[in-house]
């Protein structure tokens, strides 16, 4: 017994002979008299169906080719766009560190003390302890108890020396102590750290004019960090009617969330530096 596969292939083989002979008996000088008019009528409906087949497989195929083209061109498209996107994020980076280092260089012309310049690599993970990992150590000249700071104010210092690396203490941390003073009336306290990203000035007298929107400077009488460097600017100030002291908050200059690159200042024990406007 013969499949349907091979009945069905021989029935097309034979419809497709057929046709050829009977096209080539209809194709004599007068095809509009005898039996080929009949023919012709019989065949018609099977060719245009072979026709209509052949057209409707090639356009397929066609299309099938053209849908692969554009699917790779897609690709293509694709990959060149993310090409695009990370060569754009690294010049946006380029950039933004073009500009950080713009200012500290600033900074370095309008300072007559020698520092260093330092990448931030790491940062204290404990919410108690305020404190960052810079990229220079005893290598580069630093040691203990030397003033970090950037162009907008003070960071903090320097705790721990290692041959390449160095721990600095924030001035946020409430174990810091940086001796300041209000730079319009002068009034001295103590710049510490307080529990919310901030700071503290503490023990200033309850007589002196203290205002929010003074600038905070440094005093230059705590040994570490020399007189005119901005810490901050106040906040918030309380005064009690029982006290000697009045509460006062400041908002620290230094953007420490984004802290990316500071400077070391290896001779903090010259003269003072000129505050900026």
């Amino acid at each position: 017994m013969f499949s349907k596969k091979t009945v069905m292939i021989v029935g097309v083989i034979l419809l497709i002979a057929v046709n050829i002979i009977i096209l080539s008996v209809t194709s004599t000088r007068y095809p509009s008299f005898g039996p080929g008019r009949v023919a012709v009528a019989l065949v018609a409906p099977f060719q245009n169906a072979v026709v209509s087949t052949t057209r409707f497989a090639r356009n397929i195929w066609r299309r099938y080719f053209l849908l692969i083209g554009v699917a790779q061109e897609n690709e293509e498209l694709k990959r060149s766009l993310a090409r695009a996107r990370q060569k754009n994020h690294r010049l946006q980076e380029v950039a933004l560190a073009n500009q950080r280092l713009r200012s500290l260089l600033e900074f370095q012309k309008t300072s007559d003390r020698r520092v260093v310049a330092a990448e931030v690599i790491g940062k204290d993970p404990s919410p108690w302890f305020r404190s960052i990992i810079i990229d220079k150590g005893k290598k580069d000249g630093l040691t203990k108890s030397l003033p970090v700071v950037v162009p907008e104010g003070v960071v903090g210092q320097v705790i721990e020396v290692a041959a390449l690396y160095s721990r600095v203490l924030l001035v946020i941390d409430q174990n810091s102590a940086v001796d300041a003073l209000v730079q319009r009336t002068r009034a001295r306290g103590i710049v510490a750290g307080a529990t919310d990203s901030g700071c503290m000035f503490k023990y200033v007298l309850r007589k002196h004019d203290v205002q929010v929107g003074d600038v905070v400077i440094t005093s230059g009488l705590d040994g570490v960090f020399p007189k005119g460097l901005r810490v901050g600017q106040v906040s918030g100030v309380v005064k009690r009617t029982a006290g000697i002291f009045q509460e006062v908050t400041v908002a620290p200059y230094a953007d420490f969330e984004t802290l990316e690159e500071v400077l070391v200042i290896l001779n903090p024990e010259t003269s003072p530096v000129a505050v900026a406007p």
